[in-house]
């Protein structure tokens, strides 16, 4: 007979949130790349939906994406960098899903059907929801033991940055 050893497991899981950070911050670095090298998919796009002062608001954006996914990567300052990420995600679903429902999206319609309505929006929807869903588990999951905060220990052992980021006490085995 087998037996679990739910410690052991407890601990592959929290090592391999390294591969949700890896899918993220490579979704977030590229996609921020994407926006400098192709004006439709940066300030063009910030400019059709509207956006104040577009340039800008696709310039900061895209370093905020190259550079957080970079971080999220890697595993330093996840928590912060990953609550970054789902307001962005929020704001990029608010801002393109709402009018592609009504038919009304400054933006190019999806190439093929459905291409209004809520199946439209569950299908262009995907991405975001991905990166909105991976980046607050790491907000609430942290980043794992392969991570940069985790080696230099301090996200744990910071009593008043865990307050900051709601996370209470910290755990039973970092505190002096």
């Amino acid at each position: 007979m087998t037996t679990i050893n739910q410690d052991n497991d407890d601990d592959k899981a929290a090592r391999f949130t390294l591969l949700l950070r890896l899918m993220a911050g490579s979704v977030f670095l590229w996609e921020g790349i994407i926006k400098f090298v192709y004006a439709n998919q940066g300030v063009g796009r910030f400019t059709k939906l509207g956006f104040p002062l577009p340039g800008a608001t696709a310039h900061f954006v895209a370093s905020f994406e190259i550079v957080g996914g970079l971080l999220i990567m890697a595993g330093l300052f996840t928590r912060v960098i990953a609550v970054g990420f789902v307001i962005e995600m929020v704001v990029a679903m608010l801002s393109t899903k709402i009018s592609l429902y009504l038919g009304t999206s400054p933006l190019a319609p999806p190439p093929a059907l459905p291409k209004v309505g809520l199946w439209a929006v569950l299908h262009e929807i995907r991405s975001e929801w991905a990166q909105l869903t991976t980046s607050l588990f790491l907000v609430l999951a942290g980043p794992g033991p392969w991570s940069l905060d985790a080696r230099l220990g301090w996200l744990s052992t910071t009593p008043a940055l865990r307050r900051i980021l709601l996370l209470g006490a910290p755990p039973k085995s970092a505190r002096p």
